[in-house]
């Protein structure tokens, strides 16, 4: 593997000395950018684009020739897990992601298919492969998954939901079934992410979308508790680096001290938490990630520059900050305001960072 030419994200995320504050963008690879757009149309569909490790390098790449980001992340979706257990995944158009099956009953359970991320998903090992080599240590290679409780959600409702009305519908009134397929589904990440670790990924996201729709109570049960779970079986170095482990639960800032406490070694959070308030809690036992609203990229360029400025003035000076959006962009965003967005991370950083 090629020697990392630009560590800067890595170490800000192990909380080292860094000259700026990093920068890459939740989704940075998608509908926004016109050249990925082509790209998915040659594809046929967003899944074939997912399956074809070179197309699936190309639109990883496509953000880094316009923006100098400080990380790549793998092109591919949250719901490959689930698809591998064989639920059908297939997407309308207008609709998001659909299953063609859904799990609700132990039998439903019972006849999913047992796993191996290394031959079942082998053609996401196989874009991470393509993709560090492409990369040439110019930045490091983010892979992912989703929470088991995320994707337990799509599962157990057949696609995205309003109000999780079936996912909740078993939690609380049949747990242990609950906990059977959480169980099922924390491992099998782990397996997915220790493999994108042995493929060449060099840090890892958690991304836990719905597990804000939870109680307090519900949330240590039936989201965190799982992806500490996670977190305890993953490789934890790789290519004698350390492989840092972020978490993102959208809608979480609630629970910061406690998502800290998972293993962790960063936290992302969204634009709903103040990411000084963050730090002041949590930020002296991890890194944090975030947090511009996505929505600010419709903005002006100087309204853009003024608010990135307002969060980096809100977390102060040191290390162990990645700045990030506090979702991913959004889609009609003029690619011309995410140059605005990097330019002012990178320019505005630098004093936050010097003695």
């Amino acid at each position: 593997m090629s020697e990392l030419k630009n560590d800067r994200f890595i170490r800000a995320l192990l909380r080292q000395p860094v000259d700026r504050t990093p920068i890459w963008m939740m989704r940075q690879a998608g509908r926004y950018l016109p050249e990925y757009r082509a790209t998915r149309q040659r594809a046929g569909s967003f899944l074939d684009l997912c399956k074809n490790e070179e197309l699936a390098c190309e639109v990883t790449l496509q953000p880094l020739r316009r923006y100098p980001m400080d990380a790549a992340i793998l092109f591919s979706d949250i719901l490959t897990v689930p698809d591998a257990l064989g639920l059908g995944l297939y997407f309308e158009e207008g609709e998001g992601p659909r299953f063609r099956k859904t799990v609700r009953t132990e039998k439903d359970l019972a006849a999913l298919n047992s796993i191996s991320a290394e031959d079942d998903l082998s053609y996401v090992m196989s874009a991470v492969r393509t993709i560090r080599r492409e990369l040439g240590g110019q930045v490091p290679l983010i892979g992912f998954s989703g929470s088991p409780w995320t994707l337990a959600s799509y599962m157990v409702e057949g696609g995205s939901s309003k109000d999780f009305r079936h996912i909740k519908t078993m939690a609380y009134d049949q747990p242990e079934l609950m906990h059977h397929l959480l169980s099922l589904l924390a491992d099998a990440v782990a397996d997915y992410l220790g493999a994108q670790v042995r493929a060449g990924a060099q840090v890892l996201q958690i991304f836990d979308t719905w597990g804000g729709v939870l109680s307090a109570a519900g949330y240590e049960e039936f989201s965190l508790a799982y992806m500490q779970r996670i977190i305890s079986q993953i490789p934890g170095e790789a290519d004698g680096r350390p492989v840092p482990v972020i978490v993102f639960t959208k809608n979480g800032g609630q629970w910061l001290p406690a998502i800290a406490d998972s293993g962790a070694t960063a936290v992302g959070i969204d634009w709903t938490t103040d990411i000084g308030v963050a730090r002041a809690c949590i930020g002296s036992s991890v890194a944090l990630q975030g947090n511009m609203d996505p929505s600010m990229l419709f903005a002006s360029p100087a309204r853009i520059r003024q608010e990135v400025a307002t969060i980096l003035a809100s977390f102060g000076h040191g290390s162990g900050h990645v700045f990030n959006l506090g979702h991913g962009i959004t889609p009609g965003v003029d690619p011309d305001n995410v140059t605005a967005f990097v330019d002012a991370v990178q320019e505005l950083s630098v004093k936050y960072h010097q003695d």
